[in-house]
């Protein structure tokens, strides 16, 4: 039966990402709903919820302001917290409830911004889609909205694209990225997955500490506003594609598709396999894939629940709908190895091969 779950806990939606995009960012956040979305974003999807503040408000939608579209009602609302907070910028997201009623978001923006002078956003999410693609629409929307201009080139700047705890199961995983980076000597032009201009030849290497911006991750509005400035921009999961893509369009930025964190999930030692099974976030799972090939594992193969953009893809590789694909894949796969979240485990106790253990929060809800 189709979406029928009997082993994995439902996937975080699509508002779940965008919020987890504009966490950090410093501006006011309405989720456009009744209420259940953003109890579920705070209580269950966003673990920087128990540890960092973020102005995160429900819309509080009564059934008849939903039916009617009573736009003026969440207006004021957004506009009486704009008076007690220090935001710099609003942003709306969407839920089933806007979705369903055809809420005018173009217009609402405008009400908002000519009611309270902040820049704002509207991210049109519908509950339907997946973390993911949430994630995917807030960044493009963000930068569209925000990195507009033209800014001189820093040499030996990195901005880093697609960094959330959905898909890193870390409330902090810019850590694990910056330090990873800052390691890297020997990055050159010709590295796969690599999308260049041809003004830029070459990428300062090392870095420092304090060139590397993690787009909502560390790194705040103020540098979404100097994207531009950005030498190169790194792309470490799927939901940053078409940002990096967008960036390099307007302000031939070049950008680099890879989770330089990634190799570290993989055991020095010990490790031996002939076929291997990878399932993850796509970038994850295809640096780890990169990173296995150059120990001498050639028969890799890439699966995920999640956006599997073609760009990446490789002919073997498989997108999974169902809880059936996945057990179907491994069962017919021969695979001496499986590399993926163990709350996946449940759904193959047939499977006597090996497992290496990488968390995916947006899958388990955990944190490594």
């Amino acid at each position: 039966m189709k979406g029928l779950r009997l082993f994995l806990p439902p996937f975080a939606p699509d508002q779940s990402g965008a919020s987890s995009v504009l966490y950090e960012m410093g501006g006011l956040l309405v989720i456009c709903d009744a209420g259940g979305c953003a109890g579920n974003i705070c209580g269950f999807d966003e673990p920087r919820w128990f540890t960092k503040k973020s102005a995160i408000f429900s819309a509080g939608l009564r059934d008849m302001d939903a039916i009617l579209g009573r736009d003026d009602r969440l207006v004021d609302k957004l506009a009486q917290a704009a008076e007690k907070l220090d935001v710099s910028f609003a942003a709306v997201i969407g839920t089933p409830v806007p979705a369903v009623i055809g809420t005018d978001y173009r217009a609402l923006v405008k009400m908002i911004e000519k009611r309270t002078g902040l820049p704002t956003l509207a991210v049109e999410t519908t509950g339907v889609g997946l973390y993911d693609r949430g994630e995917e629409d807030a960044y493009l929307t963000l930068f569209k909205t925000f990195a507009r201009e033209a800014y001189p080139v820093t040499r030996g700047t990195v901005g880093v694209i697609g960094a959330t705890p959905l898909e890193f199961a870390s409330d902090a995983p810019q850590e694990a990225i910056v330090n990873a980076l800052l390691r890297l000597r020997d990055l050159s032009p010709t590295e796969p997955f690599i999308c260049k201009d041809e003004t830029n030849e070459t990428l300062s290497l090392p870095l420092q500490a304090d060139s590397v911006y993690c787009y909502g991750m560390g790194a705040g509005i103020d540098a979404v506003y100097r994207a531009s400035r950005a030498e190169w921009n790194l792309v470490v999961a799927p939901s940053g594609l078409k940002t990096a893509q967008y960036l390099q369009r307007t302000f031939a930025t070049p950008f680099l598709i890879l989770d330089p964190s990634a190799p570290a999930l993989l055991p020095e030692t010990g490790f031996d396999a002939k076929r291997i099974l990878i399932v993850h976030q796509q970038v994850t799972a295809h640096t780890l894939r990169r990173e296995l090939r150059r120990r001498g594992f050639s028969d890799v193969t890439v699966a995920s629940f999640f956006m599997m953009k073609k760009e990446i893809s490789e002919a073997q590789d498989i997108h999974l709908d169902e809880e059936e694909d996945f057990i179907r894949t491994v069962s017919d796969g021969n695979f001496d190895c499986i590399i993926g979240d163990r709350t996946l485990k449940r759904m193959v106790p047939f499977y006597t091969g090996g497992w290496i253990d990488t968390p995916h929060f947006a899958i388990s809800g955990r944190i490594s």
